[in-house]
């Protein structure tokens, strides 16, 4: 015998789904569904049944409806014999059913399996259970029942598991590259609950995650909008924190770091929080401004260090929408193209060699689409290095989070390789020579992104010959170049190309149909990259504005800058850690008005500043 009461009540013995009576039995039979093995006092299923005020008969009208769900359950059942599934007891009734035959309690079986693997850093496992777990839900919770019966906190509380359950999942696929596939359930999770802004925020990142960021970024503004309307409030940390990593390209896990204990914290009953005070659990890697999530450590971990390779094949996502760069793709194959070792490097077209380590320093001012470029190249190249491929962001310019020093950051390169913090050395200069020693004899790409100064990076360079490590920073990093690493600066794109960004997301015929409005929206951002991306997904998300109307609000703003804080978005989060520091004209950028986007690059002196 089957009993569901994730979504229609429903009784089925083998093939035959069973009437289950009139709404008040239904709704009693959901009660000692949801309480599946212990006994359910009178009193209380009263209490139950007649929210409002219940009749004085109403202990003799328990009875004879669990009479007559007993005659259904065991219709074989002769008169007055106690049976063995609806049972009398304690002065109340219990169902006797067991986890194989009633969908809610294979559901947290299944969610405390993934809460188990979570706990231990298995987020792979975790997330399975967690999904498996979600399947078995099919709508709100005992719909049949009279919608009086089925506001009662006792079959809210089922809801409310349901959702935290989604939050789990949610935490886990985005610890391990699964985002796509808690889609379906946040979602119907969402309508649920609406204005769950726990909720809202993991669909915002998953969305992200899953290569959706256009979708994201309009899901966010569908929230916010829906708060102010319904609530009259702005989003909350959790949800504020999650657009403001979206637009900064950092989708890990909903909680402040990917660290192995994030899902085990929420499992615990610990909400996903925006603060940034680090979970418990052993530093690994973060993003400052990722197109996705690293590799995580906190998957299921190999048996030793020399199968980590199994686990470093997945870099971010490849960003969904790339335009232009075509001299600096160029660039790029020179210094990475291995085949042409053998015509002879040139001092400016050294290539990739396979007998020395070679690092690139991908640098620009903030927002100009330097991790864009590094994680695009990345792909492309992928498969030249048939021994994994790394990714860690360094914070070097993160407006709330400290830069990752050395040590931490090494111990989140060892967690990506597979070794335990059990392992792990205490001492920075032991950390480098266990991280060099696990990757001798390996032809790595690792991705260091935002990185501070050159002394941040210095102890993360790969030491194998045929490694290729990009490093992404707003800062020159001279001492860097000086040890012999390849500079690659980003100058901002063309018009053509920044006009190719906007048409990406709201389409060509939009653009074309108000080429001067287009051309004012390009020139008020200044053809920085990211801005334009921010700037074309609200208007994607808005279809029916006119972009006069965008390049009004811009312009009316005093400043670009000013005219995305409807969406939450400040001038911190809108060119990723941070732009204090911006000016209004820089000799690589065009004429430009008051108030355009624009950053000068600093020096290797300015660890942690904003530039």
């Amino acid at each position: 015998m089957r009993f569901d009461v994730l979504g229609a009540l429903r009784v089925r013995r083998g093939e035959e789904e069973l009437d289950l009576g009139f709404p008040q039995q239904r709704a009693l039979l959901a009660l000692l569904v949801v309480r599946a093995g212990r006994p359910v006092p009178s009193g209380e299923i009263v209490d139950v049944l007649w929210p409002e005020r219940a009749p004085a008969s109403a202990r003799n009208v328990v009875r004879r409806y669990a009479g007559s769900l007993r005659r259904l359950l065991e219709p074989g059942l002769p008169p007055r014999a106690p049976g063995r599934r609806l049972l009398r007891r304690a002065g109340g009734y219990v169902l006797e059913a067991g986890e194989d035959e009633v969908d809610l309690l294979r559901f947290r079986e299944l969610t405390k399996r993934g809460k188990r693997a979570a706990a231990t850093g298995r987020s792979e496992v975790a997330s399975r259970h967690f999904v498996d777990a979600l399947s078995e839900w099919r709508g709100p919770v005992a719909m049949g029942i009279p919608a009086a019966v089925r506001e009662h906190a006792v079959f809210s509380a089922v809801e409310r598991e349901l959702v935290g359950t989604a939050r789990m999942a949610a935490d886990a696929a985005l610890l391990c590259g699964t985002a796509e596939q808690v889609l379906p359930r946040l979602r119907q999770a969402l309508e649920l609950d609406p204005l769950d802004e726990s909720l809202h925020a993991a669909l915002v990142m998953a969305l992200a995650a899953s290569g959706l960021q256009a979708e994201a970024l309009a899901a966010y503004e569908r929230v916010r909008r829906l708060l102010a309307e319904e609530l009259g409030v702005a989003p909350g940390a959790e949800l504020a924190a999650a657009h403001t990593r979206v637009l900064r390209q950092d989708w890990g896990p909903t909680g402040p770091h990917t660290a192995p204990g994030s899902v085990a914290a929420r499992s615990a009953g610990q909400p996903g929080s925006s603060s940034h005070t680090p979970r418990p659990g052993p530093p690994v890697p973060t993003t400052a401004r990722p197109a996705g999530a690293a590799e995580p450590p906190s998957c299921t971990p190999p048996p030793g260090p020399g199968s980590a390779a199994a686990r470093l094949t997945r870099l971010p996502p490849d960003p969904p929408v790339f335009l232009g760069r075509r001299s600096e793709l160029a660039r790029l194959a020179e210094i990475t193209d291995v085949a042409a070792v053998s015509a002879g490097p040139t001092p400016n077209t050294r290539a990739l060699s396979p007998d020395a380590p070679t690092t690139v320093l991908i640098s620009g001012m903030p927002g100009i689409g330097k991790t864009a470029l590094a994680v695009h190249w990345a792909h492309r190249v992928a498969g030249r290095f048939p021994d994994g491929r790394l990714h860690l962001g360094l914070r070097g310019f993160d407006p709330v989070r400290a830069p990752l020093d050395a040590a931490a950051a090494l111990r989140g390169m060892l967690a990506a390789l597979g070794v335990p913090p059990a392992r792990m050395p205490h001492c920075t200069d032991s950390l480098a020579g266990l991280y060099r020693s696990l990757l001798a004899g390996r032809r790595l790409l690792v991705v260091l992104d935002d990185a501070a100064d050159t002394e941040q990076v210095r102890p993360l360079l790969p030491a194998s010959p045929g490694c290729l490590t990009l490093v992404t920073s707003r800062n020159a990093l001279s001492g860097l170049i000086a040890s012999g690493a390849r500079p690659l600066r980003l100058d901002l794109p063309s018009a053509a190309d920044a006009r190719a960004t906007l048409a990406a997301h709201t389409g060509h015929d939009r653009l074309a149909a108000e080429p001067e409005a287009t051309d004012e929206i390009v020139a008020l951002c200044g053809r920085l990259p990211l801005a334009l991306t921010i700037v074309a997904t609200r208007a994607a998300a808005r279809p029916n504005l006119p972009l006069t109307a965008v390049a009004a609000e811009l312009r009316h703003s005093g400043s670009s800058l000013a005219a995305f804080t409807a969406t939450g978005a400040t001038p911190n989060t809108l060119t990723g850690p941070a732009t204090t520091g911006t000016t209004p004209n820089t000799p690589t950028g065009p004429a430009t008005t008051k108030g355009t986007l624009h950053a000068q690059t600093a020096p290797d002196n300015t660890r942690g500043t904003p530039t």
